[in-house]
């Protein structure tokens, strides 16, 4: 347990910080997930369109160091091959 007024200031900061971007991390698998879902349903438009709004979050999160490059890269290159199988 922290003993300084500066130890228990970085761990209220700390715990702040996990959680906002454990909020981050989970809204970048929703969009994951919608177009994931938008794929199955075969329709190629709305796939697109969830693809098209999926990647500026990917990209601003890999950013920001949420998640790293190289796995944002590589979720884009996926679904960016299945929604263009679709069409």
């Amino acid at each position: 347990m922290a003993n300084s007024a500066q130890a228990k200031k970085r761990a209220r900061q700390n715990e702040k910080r996990r959680q906002h971007n454990a909020s981050l991390r989970s809204m970048v698998r929703t969009y994951l997930k919608k177009v994931d879902a938008a794929i199955a349903t075969g329709v190629h438009a709305d796939a697109q369109q969830a693809y098209v709004s999926a990647v500026p979050v990917i990209d601003r999160m890999a950013d920001k160091g949420i998640i790293h490059k190289n796995k944002a890269a590589r979720h884009k290159s996926r679904l960016n091959a299945k929604v263009k199988a679709l069409g």
